[in-house]
């Protein structure tokens, strides 16, 4: 059951133990085996992290498309959406840790929603996401951050299988993954439906 009024107000939500745990082994390997160098992407990707190409694999396909998952994006969007897109990310030992920072709305507040689905456990000593609940809305015209921000963040922590579904606009920043210890995700992108043909264009 979701409590909208709390997921608009705190512009995110954790599905505990979405992907069904028989699943995860599989998951896992598939992220080892599809990892590629961050020259070897369209785009180059940034440091101290691990990058899998995995989107077409259809266990991965599969997890973006839980109902649980699906049902709290359909909330957060208020109208019909599409995937857009799904990467396998890990920050390596010494690495991870960004500022907060919004991913924006393309076109409308609400419009983007993004998910990561965790294959490990994860808390603050691997680098997990870390959120400052209700920062998705009213939005500042510049991106600057705060201090109190900072302040406020909540680390997300929790076990393997869980799935984190939050606003584009909510600030968010994974953090330092001070232990090495493996904390392999998807990060997965929702668009709502009158963004398709644009998204075709880019992809």
């Amino acid at each position: 059951m979701i409590d909208h009024e709390q997921l608009h107000h705190d512009g995110y939500t954790v599905v505990r133990q979405a992907i069904p745990a028989q699943w995860l082994d599989a998951l896992r390997a598939t992220f080892d085996a599809d990892v590629l160098p961050s020259d070897e992407w369209p785009v180059p990707r940034g440091p101290g992290w691990r990058h899998s190409l995995l989107d077409l694999d259809p266990q991965v396909q599969a997890v973006c498309r839980l109902p649980s998952v699906l049902a709290v994006v359909g909330a957060l969007i208020g109208e019909r959406f599409f995937l857009s897109q799904v990467e396998g990310r890990e920050p390596l030992l010494g690495g991870g840790h960004q500022g907060l920072h919004r991913d924006r709305s393309a076109h409308r507040a609400g419009d983007t929603i993004n998910a990561l689905a965790f294959f490990d456990d994860y808390d603050a000593s691997n680098g997990a996401t870390r959120v400052v609940p209700g920062s998705h809305r009213p939005l500042r015209s510049d991106a600057s951050v705060d201090v109190n921000e900072e302040l406020q963040s909540r680390q997300i922590a929790g076990a393997a299988g869980d799935i984190l579904v939050f606003d584009a606009d909510l600030l968010h920043a994974a953090s330092l993954n001070a232990t090495g210890a493996r904390r392999r995700s998807i990060l997965i992108g929702y668009f709502a439906e009158p963004l398709y043909a644009s998204h075709l264009g880019r992809r």
